[in-house]
């Protein structure tokens, strides 16, 4: 629609996008970036049915094992880092110093946050690094994989001797704003199922519509302007800048459809919100304000 509504669109100015988050709801916050993301399955199968594990194991490889031993090839499983060079990149000098800046107003409600179980201690689970600058840089300029599913494992209640024949994982990576997600994917793709281990069937399968990410253009000084007199305006204090760790696929084409645009990226997922979840909720006075403050940016845009 970006192409084809091109000539009624005209030459935008502006593009505002209300689908992000905060890091309180204590301030106006603007997304600096999104990560992109690749998801897919990636199944190993080493018989046609399940064997009794007694007769079996020993001889025939486990699916889970070599699954393992697969994942092993784009995951360091001690530190959570992704091994693939390709799958990082050159964090920019004005995001560091912003994280910088971010971190000393969030502090350790960065990783706190999140609803942490229980631990083995007695005290509650920990996060991969307790330090604010580097949890923003993880969650927003470092990729990262996470397993969200899998098939072929029966349920504990109904699992028995029986050596299974498949596994499959649901993985979903999100990547770095500046990583070409196609590129990924493929190179993902010949990553897992190159050299099967004991010439297993191995197959890795991509989502349509690999997402890559989004890194905010340079803001214009009438817009910095704009944006820190409706946070003060609001909420009493300074705009805030953070990175997102989720993905908006649109905004990306948006800026190529849009090269000269300003971008306004906010919204009120912010502590707790819980997005997708079971108990998601939306922060109704922050969103009030916010709505104010969006209204007064535009106001405050020159005029053509």
């Amino acid at each position: 629609y970006v192409d084809a509504l091109r000539s009624r669109l005209g030459n935008v100015a502006l593009v505002v996008c209300l689908d992000s988050g905060a890091g309180n709801y204590d301030q106006l916050w603007m997304t600096t970036s999104l990560r992109g993301m690749v998801s897919g399955t990636l199944e190993v199968q080493v018989l046609d049915e399940g064997v009794h594990s007694g007769d079996s194991s020993g001889v025939v490889p486990s699916s889970f094992r070599i699954l393992r031993h697969l994942l092993d090839r784009l995951e360091d499983s001690s530190t959570g880092r992704l091994l693939p060079q390709s799958l990082h990149c050159e964090i920019p000098t004005d995001r560091v110093e912003q994280v910088h800046a971010t971190a000393r107003i969030l502090g350790d409600e960065v990783w706190r946050r999140f609803p942490w179980s229980c631990g083995a201690d007695g005290g509650f689970v920990l996060p991969m690094t307790t330090e604010p600058e580097q949890a923003l840089l993880n969650r927003t300029w470092r990729p990262t994989l996470s397993v969200t599913g899998a098939e072929g494992l029966p349920p504990l209640s109904s699992a028995g001797n029986v050596l299974r024949p498949r596994t499959a994982f649901k993985l979903s990576l999100r990547l770095p704003p500046l990583v070409d997600a196609v590129a990924a994917s493929q190179e993902i793709k010949a990553l897992l199922e190159a050299d099967a281990p004991y010439n297993a069937k191995v197959i890795f399968k991509a989502n349509e519509g690999a997402a890559t990410g989004w890194n905010a253009p340079a803001s214009a000084p009438w817009l910095t302007q704009a944006l820190d007199a409706a946070s003060q305006a609001y909420y009493g204090s300074s705009c805030g800048y953070i990175g997102q760790g989720g993905t908006i696929p649109l905004m990306s084409i948006l800026q190529k459809g849009f090269p000269k645009a300003q971008f306004m990226v906010c919204g009120v997922l912010g502590p707790k919100s819980n997005a997708h979840g079971p108990n998601e909720f939306l922060h109704i006075p922050y969103g009030k304000k916010l709505t104010a403050a969006v209204a007064q940016t535009m106001a405050a845009m020159p005029a053509a």
